[in-house]
């Protein structure tokens, strides 16, 4: 695979039982966590951020494709939890998933084919898949067992 992708909010995340645009900033980081100014915790999913750091210490490009209305709320998360960085491609705004990997494509000059998109969401799984994309329907946040068996990670 050339690119692997990630939607954000309950796949990389969970944003107190919602999506980090129906969360309250400022955002404090608390520990491991990330505290809304109503108190709400946002966490990471427990295998996340080594997934993430793991991947790329193995070369490969990492993305994100988030539909969020609040992208700079979306960006402000990665940071405090310390992962924005090993995105090198960031497509977050509203909008449909295909126009987010028809950019990540421009971008990146990568087939669909060689591509590969975890997001937690059937209708965004069904969409991108049809692009030629291969996708994984993530259940409860991202985990080792989905990426070694959609990458092929020993």
């Amino acid at each position: 695979m050339e690119l692997i992708v990630f939607d954000l909010d309950f796949t990389l995340w969970n944003a107190g039982g919602t999506w980090c645009d129906h969360t309250y900033p400022p955002y404090r980081r608390v520990n491991n966590h990330v505290i809304d100014s109503n108190g709400s915790i946002i966490f990471l999913y427990p295998d996340a951020k080594e997934i993430v750091q793991q991947l790329h210490q193995e070369n490969y490009t990492l993305a994100i494709a988030s539909r969020t209305h609040e992208p700079l709320w979306a960006i402000n998360l990665l940071k405090l939890f310390e992962i924005e960085h090993y995105f090198k491609y960031k497509e977050i705004y509203p909008g449909s998933k295909t126009e987010h990997f028809q950019q990540l494509q421009h971008l990146t000059k990568s087939n669909f084919e060689k591509m590969i998109f975890f997001d937690d969401e059937m209708r965004n799984v069904d969409e991108v898949g049809r692009l030629g994309v291969n996708t994984c329907l993530v259940h409860e946040g991202i985990s080792w067992r989905l990426v070694r068996d959609f990458v092929g990670l020993s």
